[in-house]
């Protein structure tokens, strides 16, 4: 008798991550009773799911081939959808109400529209023959769903409260004001919560400090907030509070989606390890406006149990389908160089190129520049020894605060010093205290920032670490620091720090304008060609100015430069057979020409995929010069690398679209001073071009749609250390998704007003009053 009375457990439910695509969803009735009306309310807010981008494939009726055509959802909007997985059209309002009773009987069109889907193309008026006439289970279920987003079933009290118009607006003004301390804290980053909530804390948390301050000035909302304090509408509980959060995130991501709608996009993913050691997988899209600008959003962060590419592909096609973007639309990938990354058989690169082989695949610029510097760093022993003496300088001083003050007392006093003498020019930004920076193989740029700041501080640092040689607790911390005096006051030292100052230099300020959002891909292969120029006049003609410079130095700190017609001694053990060399040949031939051969031959190395046709064949686009670059052959080849964006008629038509679109350009004033392919788009449609040659500007949307770097989803990770730290260390992985969303993408959520963050917090659920 137990078995049959034993109640049935019931199951938790991630409301905000049901499944998009409707034909891998559950039956609504398997679900238990009281999630139900959640489950829809979920389903109804999203819309019905229509990936209107996707490349719906044909099936074959007899001798015709078929497809889904995308026009439906415009005929029926809110209720057709349409499943990726199984290629099949369902219906939004009978999936969520249609009783279990009317699809086992056959009622209604049967199971068609919600189980195994409808997939006969040829009888489009099958779609019409569904909905039926005003007393058909269709509309029955279009009501139902009407009236649960309207809160009609609601109790008494709650009617009358609605109906109250006061209460609505005093429910109004409570709702804002809460809005709006949501909209504060997300913005700037900070936690809703407090340890201590209750009434006789003196911190009771952000959320609650903020919501009782607006009260206090202003006397509408401590008016209505002295009268809801002891009712159900107060809008303090932590469920409200995440609720509205994702009210915004939603609101944020759809504004998104709209501003993307049919555009090509691409992939920009990397994953990272939060403050709970959770990894989370971040995702930003890259696309061109209706403007013709690059835009680069961060449309999300999903918590992956494991880094393999297979799971990696399976969270990526769950975020694209929870907003509707297809797989088919993606034109490329960045990634950054890591083996589930970029596999050539099983990475994430090689399965999604699988299912649309033109997603091209472009690794990370920035980290191919990072990974140039850091083989130099390994592979050349002088350098190596520089950069593993600076982490040791760094460690030692930082091992204290007192050393830290130590040395930042003394830089001070050296800084007012110089000021008083005229050396330093003084002004608002300038001279500001500093510290000592460690460089990381991982963090783009430090090893150059590193240098400089070690070099900035030169004098301090000897300084303190006399100190430290002086007045070490123990006699290894004293020895250590004398080791380190010694290494820094050698000419060696200070000539590879200034060589390696100056080649940073160079690749430092390609990084910078490589993680530029609006920066494409072919100005970007010219920036590295820059780069390579600069570093050749360097080794042709940068040993004098470098020698003056370093021995210049060497002269204010009294250190003593060799001889450079001198044997050179080395402090290496001497080669069996080796020829004496020169101090001038040692430097200049095995330092300085070396070093910067090895950067230019990583950089030739990392850099190689300038020579491949895509490439080559975009840059044909560029518009500097009187667009010198154009090659008419070239581009053609570049529209047949897209074959499913430009069928046979279509290539045949941008031949000739072409040979008009290039004498319009030349003899047009308005492109005579462009420079990249980005200022090029913008111009077109700023002068309404694009609808002139729609065929070329497709190709260069195609061309600036390809990712740089990866540099949006790196500054993700660092808005999540700012979100998720060590005191929030236990937040949720949702609530850490709506908070980075709104947090991230500023410019956008700052355009959300606050009524459409009401509507949608009113339909999440019902609610005491109706708005």
């Amino acid at each position: 008798m137990e078995r049959y009375l034993k109640r049935k457990e019931r199951i938790e439910i991630d409301f905000n991550n049901l499944p998009a695509d409707p034909g891998l969803r559950l039956p609504i009735w398997s679900y238990d009773v009281n999630d139900r009306d959640k489950i829809r309310r979920s389903y109804l807010l999203k819309g019905p799911h229509q990936p209107r981008s996707h490349q719906f494939p044909q099936t074959l009726y007899g001798n015709i081939a078929r497809r889904f055509n995308s026009n439906w959802f415009d005929e029926y909007s809110d209720w057709l959808e349409y499943s990726v997985e199984k290629d099949a059209v369902y219906c939004l309002y009978c999936y969520l109400f249609k009783s279990q009773e009317q699809i086992i009987k056959g009622k209604g069109g049967g199971d068609s529209f919600i189980g195994e889907g409808f997939k006969n193309w040829k009888k489009k008026e099958k779609l019409l023959c569904h909905v039926g006439d005003h007393n058909s289970i269709h509309n029955k279920s279009r009501q139902k769903c009407e009236d649960l987003m309207k809160n009609q079933e609601q109790s008494v009290p709650a009617l009358w409260l609605s109906k109250d118009d006061k209460n609505k607006k005093q429910y109004r003004i409570m709702l804002t004001a809460a809005i709006d301390c949501v909209r504060f804290l997300l913005r700037q980053g900070l936690s809703f919560r407090g340890h201590d909530e209750s009434t006789n804390s003196d911190n009771r948390g952000n959320y609650l400090e903020l919501l009782d301050f607006l009260a206090d000035h202003n006397e509408e909302i401590k008016i209505v907030a002295s009268q809801y304090a002891s009712s159900n509408l107060k809008l303090t509980s932590p469920k409200v509070q995440k609720e509205i959060c994702f009210a915004a995130s939603a609101q944020t991501l759809t504004y998104i989606m709209k501003d993307i709608g049919n555009s090509y996009f691409s992939l920009i993913v990397d994953e990272s390890r939060d403050i709970s050691t959770k990894e989370q997988l971040a995702i930003a899209v890259r696309y061109v406006d209706k403007l013709g600008q690059v835009i680069e959003r961060f449309i999300g962060i999903k918590h992956v149990t494991s880094t393999n590419a297979v799971t990696l592909k399976v969270a990526i096609e769950d975020i694209l389908a929870k907003h509707s973007l297809s797989i088919q639309r993606i034109r490329g990938q960045g990634y950054d160089g890591a083996s589930n990354m970029r596999g050539e058989f099983h990475g994430l690169k090689a399965l999604i190129l699988n299912d649309n082989p033109q997603a091209f695949y472009v690794h990370c610029f920035a980290h191919q520049l990072q990974l140039c510097l850091v083989a130099v760093a390994k592979n050349h022993w002088q350098v190596k020894h520089l950069f593993e003496f600076t982490s040791r300088i760094v460690n030692t001083i930082g091992a204290s605060c007192k050393r830290s003050d130590a040395l930042k007392s003394i830089q001070h006093e050296k800084v007012l010093l110089h000021l008083k003498n005229g050396n330093l020019i003084s002004g608002k930004g300038l001279n500001q205290k500093t510290n000592l920076q460690k460089s990381s193989d991982t963090r783009w740029s430090s090893h150059f920032h590193s240098l400089i700041s070690l070099m900035h501080m030169y004098a301090s640092v000897i300084e303190v670490l006399e100190i430290v040689k002086e007045d070490g607790v123990h006699d290894q911390q004293s020895v250590e620091a004398g080791v380190l005096i010694d290494i820094m006051e050698s000419f060696d030292f200070i000539f590879t720090m200034h060589l390696m100052i100056d080649i940073l230099g160079i690749t430092n300020e390609l990084s910078q304008s490589l993680q530029r959002k609006d920066q494409d891909i072919e100005n970007a292969m010219k920036l590295v060609q820059i780069s390579k120029q600069r570093l050749q006049l360097l080794r042709e003609n940068g040993w004098n100015g470098l020698l003056d410079e370093v021995s210049r130095f060497c002269g204010i700190f009294e250190v003593i430069v060799p001889n450079m017609n001198e044997t050179y001694k080395t402090r290496r053990r001497p080669v069996r057979g080796g020829e004496d060399k020169t101090n001038l040949h040692h430097y200049r031939v095995d330092l300085f020409y070396t070093v910067v051969d090895m950067q230019l031959q990583e950089l030739n190395n990392r850099f190689s995929e300038s020579s491949a046709e895509l490439l080559l064949c975009m840059s044909c686009l560029n518009p500097s010069d009187s667009f010198r670059a154009y090659d008419e052959r070239k581009l053609i080849c570049l529209a047949q690398l897209y074959p499913s964006d430009f069928s046979t008629i279509e290539v045949i038509a941008l031949k000739n679209q072409l040979a008009t679109y290039i004498i319009d350009m030349r003899t047009s004033e308005e492109f005579s001073s462009l420079r990249s392919i980005a200022d090029l788009a913008k111009q077109i449609v700023k002068f309404k071009k694009n609808a002139v040659y729609p065929l070329v500007y497709k190709l260069i949307t195609l061309s600036l749609t390809l990712p740089v770097a990866t540099a949006t989803v790196e500054r993700a990770f660092s808005a999540m250390k700012i979100i998720k730290h060590r005191l929030r260390s236990r937040m949720g992985d949702d609530w850490l998704n709506d908070c980075l969303v709104p947090y991230i993408e500023k410019d956008v959520f700052d355009l959300i007003p606050n009524e459409d963050v009401i509507q949608y917090y009113q339909k999440m659920q019902n609610r005491l009053i109706k708005l």
